[in-house]
């Protein structure tokens, strides 16, 4: 096996270090939920005579309790087209389930609400809300102490990470996320892309924009671009938490089915009852989390893991940070261009490799970590390797030496960059991160006047009167978790697209949040600290020279420093209500966006 590379180790070790004190009390915590009686034959009669009413077909299998009993944690809706595919998944896993000798029920569902639906309107910003009452629910569901095992199905931005986070907290079971794949390529997202600002600019009617928007979003399945959803999946990947390669199979298809019933299998096999116990809690350790940061900066991910990922590893009693996705950024290639880091969709990348391809890369460059402890028997090498049906089953093969695609995807040889997707920005405007893959490098570094927003709304209202027509920094504030719940502003990425096209120096600087499916516009987002409770943005002026530096790692407000720190606080927005938003007053008490934006776990102390 190739030597980890220096810097990754380093990291590494330094996640470890920070991480200690967290880390040995939540193996401790998970030891004693292990030990204290968390298996069916010590729970009471009556409480197993409730659990079992419900299905008839498995009752008897379920008696004698000397078999796994898989908890499905299900996050179907037939909204939300990439949870759409999951409507049949528990009838079918429950077969496959008594195929290998255990059985399996619906332990309950989580909400799964989509980005795609709420973006640029109220419903938005219960968005990153949502993912921490999924991990509550995902807790609610594993808390009947009926299981000895869990099936995780979701796959979108904020329910893959919800569902982790309460998860881990029943971190001695073991558990497998099942995906449901990518729908089929419709239209381009370059060619979506440019109805959209053909529409901001008023020259493509709503019909010829609803047409564009029908045929790229057009049947059940993930959305095409290498966004928040997709990103998730090639992040649970390189931690080793799927059955290997499971993440961009089309639904309907042969490989689909066999891949979750592997999965099933694979999860029956891993209980604490055999001689392989796999839980999840070992399984997402220091390492297992560091491999997620080098995925997702090999690929040009989605920056909404910058928040998701601190997180996923405070469930786990984990500390990792921007540092550390910026000292790995520099250390770690980018090896794949998927929209909006580049032209072809996922069903393009899966052709030209897939996420296979590009762990078996970052492994042969000691780039990634081998021997973590995954779902698959075989470790991460298993990941690295491509799955097909060969008659009636499924197998895995080895990829060839090359890429399919060298557009797409390409070897540690010969990467489309030496550095991955991200950099962090810090100075008087305080700690922002950039996702520098899909900027062009003549755009690295953006000087202009500040134009200053308390919401989107009014920054689409100004481009539309022309307000924009010039080399600007476009802020908006008050946009932080604290706020309201910090929604992603991608309605803002037509209209600043626009002004980039027509020559200007444009840049955007925000306490909130942008789309995975957002790129070629510099945007300097989750600033820390936020706007409400003090945070420096809330002293910009209009016309403030602001400068985004990627090149250096900065972010300033060129004003004399005396001036700047005499300067009153912009009073901010009252709270937010209606569409239900004054229900979550509660998780507005979240943590800065760099510790995971959750309220939950700052209550929790973790």
């Amino acid at each position: 096996m190739t030597n980890l590379h220096p810097e990754i180790a380093a990291v590494t070790d330094r996640v470890i270090e920070r991480s200690r004190p967290g880390r040995e009390a939540y193996l401790a915590l998970m030891k004693r939920e292990r030990d204290s009686g968390a298996d069916r034959p010590k729970l009471g009669c009556a409480n197993l005579a409730h659990a079992y009413a419900g299905t008839d077909e498995q009752r008897d299998l379920m008696k004698p309790a000397n078999r796994m009993n898989i908890g499905i944690v299900t996050a179907y809706n037939d909204m939300l087209s990439a949870h759409a595919t999951y409507y049949r998944y528990p009838e079918q896993m429950k077969v496959w389930a008594m195929e290998a000798g255990a059985t399996a029920q619906v332990a309950g569902g989580v909400p799964a609400m989509c980005d795609g639906v709420t973006q640029g309107y109220q419903g938005m910003e219960l968005s990153l809300f949502s993912r921490d009452t999924i991990a509550l629910s995902t807790a609610i569901a594993l808390s009947h102490r009926t299981f000895e095992g869990a099936a995780l199905l979701g796959i979108c931005d904020k329910i893959v990470p919800g569902l982790l986070m309460g998860a881990l907290r029943f971190g001695h079971l073991p558990m497998v996320l099942i995906p449901g794949g990518p729908m089929a390529t419709g239209i381009s997202n370059k060619e979506k892309a440019r109805v959209r600002e053909l529409y901001a600019e008023g020259k493509a009617s709503r019909e010829e924009l609803m047409e564009a928007e029908i045929s790229a979003y057009h049947s059940k399945g993930t959305c095409t671009f290498y966004g928040t959803a997709n990103s998730n999946q090639m992040m649970m990947e390189a931690m080793g938490l799927h059955i290997p390669a499971a993440s961009f199979a089309n639904p309907g298809t042969k490989l689909r089915q066999e891949l979750t019933r592997a999965a099933v299998h694979r999860l029956a096999e891993i209980g604490w009852d055999g001689d392989d116990y796999r839980p999840i809690g070992e399984c997402v350790d220091e390492r297992a989390i560091v491999n997620a940061a080098i995925a997702l900066l090999a690929t040009g991910g989605s920056t909404n893991h910058l928040i998701h990922l601190p997180a996923i590893a405070r469930s786990a009693g984990i500390v990792i940070d921007w540092e550390d996705f910026d000292r790995l950024s520099r250390s770690v290639p980018l090896l794949a261009r998927v929209y909006p880091n580049g032209s072809a969709d996922v069903n393009g990348f899966e052709d030209a490799g897939g996420p296979s391809f590009v762990i078996r890369e970052l492994l042969r460059g000691g780039l990634m970590h081998g021997d973590i402890l995954t779902i698959a028997r075989d470790g991460m090498a298993a990941y690295a390797r491509k799955p097909a049906i060969k008659g009636d089953a499924l197998v895995w093969h080895d990829h060839p030496s090359d890429s399919g695609d060298d557009s797409i995807v390409r070897t540690i040889d010969a990467p489309f960059s030496p550095e991955g997707g991200f950099r962090i920005l810090s100075g008087n405007l305080g700690r922002a991160c950039i996702k520098v893959s899909a900027v062009e490098r003549d755009r690295w570094t953006i000087e202009a006047p500040a134009r200053v927003f308390d919401d989107q709304a009014a920054v689409q209202a100004a481009f539309k009167a022309g307000e924009l027509d010039r080399d600007v920094v476009v802020v908006v504030r008050f946009q932080g978790p604290r706020a309201n719940g910090m929604p992603e502003l991608h309605k803002l990425t037509p209209p600043l697209g626009v002004l980039q096209n027509r020559g200007f120096r444009v840049a955007l600087v925000t306490d909130g949040r942008m789309s995975g499916a957002s790129g070629k516009v510099p945007a300097a987002i989750h600033l820390s600290p936020e706007g409400l409770g003090g945070g420096p943005i809330a002293r910009l002026r209009d016309g403030d020279v602001v400068r985004l530096d990627a090149e250096a790692g900065t972010l300033e407000a060129l004003v004399d420093p005396a001036e700047w720190a005499a300067r009153p606080l912009a009073e901010a927005p009252p709270a937010p209500d209606g569409t239900g938003r004054e229900l979550f007053a509660m998780l507005r008490q979240a943590d800065e966006a760099e510790r995971g934006a959750s309220a939950m776990l700052a209550a929790a102390g973790l």
